[in-house]
């Protein structure tokens, strides 16, 4: 055996005591990823949710939410802009100046946008009309410079990529509930119109929730949909609090000062 052979090989077999520790090292590693991945998605989720937390992006989010095939196509375009532009401004944040780096994600999520603009004009037409001058202002969406800004130029792809998900993932399904409450408020279905986003085979979709003789013209306008979101901003906050309150509470400790006086 060579003497590089030699230095190549002390792992496991001739010093168990320092493999025990790359092992220890590896798993306390892999928990740590865990950790990050389950905190990335509560965070994206529930916490620090773009749409009812941090209240970005809301001119497409009460514009748009008309329906749920409106919500449902807006949030997916969101989606994918945002996982896609995170991994990008992840993958090159070594190679970004400071200076610029704003000009370029801005750049990036436009070069994005202008993708999944391009093939909901090919394959989903309909929907592509119905949101009209709100799928090219995703590009200013500030949730996703947002993301661009703050994780992905700072972390690793697949972390970035993931947290592009749950990001997305919590503003789509913000834009969901929001369009189902309007829908079945102003026109008494759910679903209408998922052909334009589906194709004809969708029309089974349609629910009639509740039979309406004329239309609420509140839910469906812009007004309505921010009534309905601040009630869903505070059901939220109310079920923060009820889980606050329900935690044990930690007993601190506290430290007794004793003053000695000498004069006596």
């Amino acid at each position: 055996m060579s003497t590089n052979d030699k230095n190549e090989a002390p792992q496991s077999p001739d010093n168990p005591i320092e493999h025990e520790q790359q092992l220890a090292e590896k798993v306390l590693a892999k928990k740590a990823l865990k950790a990050e991945y389950k905190e990335l998605a509560i965070q994206g989720l529930w916490k620090n949710n773009p749409g009812i937390v941090q209240l970005l992006g809301l001119c497409p989010l009460l514009a748009v939410t008309a329906t749920v095939t409106n919500a449902l196509g807006l949030g997916l375009a969101t989606l994918l802009v945002l996982v896609a532009s995170n991994a990008t401004v992840s993958a090159i944040r070594h190679w970004v100046p400071k200076e610029i780096r704003i000009p370029i994600f801005v750049l990036i999520i436009a070069s994005f946008v202008t993708c999944v603009q391009l093939l909901m004009n090919a394959y989903t037409y309909g929907i592509y009309q119905s949101l009209g001058i709100f799928l090219p202002l995703i590009v200013t969406n500030c949730a996703i410079i947002g993301r661009a800004e703050a994780y992905a130029s700072k972390n690793p792809i697949k972390q970035a990529s993931f947290d592009g998900l749950m990001m997305g993932l919590g503003f789509a399904l913000v834009l969901i509930l929001l369009g189902a409450i309007r829908e079945i408020l102003g026109q008494g279905t759910l679903f209408d119109g998922a052909n334009l986003l589906f194709g004809d085979w969708a029309t089974v979709l349609r629910i009639e929730v509740v039979q309406l003789d004329s239309q609420f013209l509140l839910a469906i306008l812009p007004p309505g949909a921010f009534i309905a979101m601040g009630f869903i901003i505070a059901l939220k906050n109310s079920i923060d609090t009820y889980i606050k309150q329900r935690q044990p509470k930690e007993d601190k400790a506290t430290i007794e000062r004793v003053r000695v006086n000498f004069d006596s």
